[in-house]
């Protein structure tokens, strides 16, 4: 199994940025696949999620700003970031949501810094 994030960057207030993560190893399409973040000092939290069907879910910090989607045929999951604050700078992953647990170990992640 990899998970394989990428798409990070320097981005400005308000900016927007775009990253992906690229599944491999497992039957990607049957599960609810999620973005987490881990920012300096704080516990990695989970802000995005779809589901096979394509239902999304939200944390409250990014719902109306953050845009999660998947495409089955090339088993990648994509966030979409818009309006971005300094407190979304963080370590992005993507991992399969297993209750509060994850399925799977974590890839590399990819950083996203918001900063001016």
């Amino acid at each position: 199994v990899q998970l394989v994030e990428s798409g990070g960057g320097l981005v400005q207030p308000g900016g927007s940025l775009g990253i992906s993560c690229a599944a491999s190893g497992f039957t990607f399409s049957i599960y609810t696949v999620g973005w987490y973040r881990q920012a300096p000092g704080k516990q990695r939290e989970l802000v995005a999620r779809i589901t096979s069907s394509n239902t999304t879910n939200y944390a409250d910090s990014v719902k109306g700003r953050f845009t999660i989607s998947r495409d089955n045929a090339k088993n990648t999951v994509y966030l979409q970031m818009n309006s971005l604050k300094h407190e979304d700078t963080a370590i992005y992953y993507c991992n399969i949501p297993v209750g509060p647990l994850y399925r799977y170990p974590w890839g590399q992640g990819t950083q996203v810094t918001v900063s001016s």
